[in-house]
């Protein structure tokens, strides 16, 4: 086939989670709740990062962008697939489709690259104390959350770009939720190996990067931990490193098997259940996982009822 390409649909049929109505309604009800409850507790870390002076530290100025990264990410897709289960219609137009694609790949390799740099944050608070305050300054917290969002997006607009490239002219049916990058990529009516093997390089670059700094900063924390004499110091830095280890963990499990693993050797459909669970579940947990045992959170929460508390009484005392 010519290089040019003959891209012929104009839309992709997303076959969804469920073909009987109640179960789309359960579903829909399920992650309607879900969603909503990702937007809140993710802006309520957030507005509690820039309300709450504490809280104007590294550490919470990386967990803030990753807040606002999981905003976008799940908005990327769960209004869609809310939509096609209430409607029953999965029908998404062709430039819909590759623009969701793009989206949420990006957004992924930006969590990628910013997990990677709060790795290196605790590295040096755990590490290197004494220098952590001047190492880590307001200006190298602002050019390493910039890089992780312009690596991301880089990146995954090289890859995305090969895969644009290719014809599509059928089928169109897409037995997923969402337009995932693997997925789409087996729909183009061409030989794909050569483009498959590039995205694969790519993706784990992507992925092996960033994973490397979190090993080696983990690895060096580790070694500094073992060398500590208190043992309130420990549980402290074990404590303060739990949270994003747990995040990590959760993240680049999924993300290895269904991006760095061959397709043919998982069954039909196995894609849609991994992809609920980083799509749906993993957005959900991660302001629970780090807000459950953080007491720097608790006290700023506990401060900002407080303070709409007395708000609410100088209105009412004024009306």
């Amino acid at each position: 086939m010519e290089n040019e390409n003959h891209t012929s649909v104009t839309e992709f049929i997303l076959v969804g989670l469920a073909n009987s109505q109640k179960t789309r309604i359960c579903l829909f009800l399920i992650i309607l709740l879900t969603y909503s409850l990702t937007v809140m507790g993710n802006l309520v870390i957030i507005v509690l990062v820039r309300g709450d002076s504490s809280l104007h530290t590294p550490m919470y100025f990386f967990l803030s962008n990753l807040s606002v990264l999981e905003i976008c990410f799940v908005t990327s897709s769960m209004p869609q697939m809310l939509a096609h289960l209430l409607s029953g219609n999965g029908a998404i137009s062709f430039i819909r489709c590759m623009s969701q694609m793009y989206i949420t790949v990006c957004l992924g390799s930006v969590e990628c690259f910013l997990l990677g740099a709060m790795a290196y944050d605790r590295y040096l608070a755990i590490c290197h104390p004494l220098l952590y305050v001047i190492t880590m300054s307001r200006r190298r917290q602002v050019q390493l959350a910039s890089a992780s969002w312009a690596n991301g997006f880089l990146l995954t607009s090289v890859n995305v770009s090969f895969i644009l490239r290719l014809p599509y002219c059928g089928p169109n049916r897409i037995n997923h939720f969402f337009c995932d990058m693997p997925i789409v990529l087996k729909l183009a009516c061409t030989d794909i190996r050569v483009t498959e093997r590039t995205v694969i390089i790519l993706a784990a670059l992507i992925v092996v990067l960033p994973f490397s700094i979190i090993l080696t900063s983990y690895i060096l924390i580790l070694s500094s931990v073992i060398r500590m004499r208190s043992a309130a110091g420990r549980r402290k830095a074990f404590s303060t490193c739990a949270s994003h280890l747990i995040v990590v963990t959760l993240f680049y499990g999924i993300l290895i098997i269904v991006y760095l693993t061959p397709g043919s050797d998982r069954a039909p459909g196995h894609d849609k259940e991994l992809a609920v669970f980083y799509m749906v579940v993993t957005p959900l947990l991660n302001p629970i996982i780090y807000t459950l045992r953080n007491k720097d959170i608790h006290r700023a929460m506990s401060r900002m009822v407080q303070r709409w508390g007395l708000k609410e009484k100088q209105s009412t005392l004024m009306s």
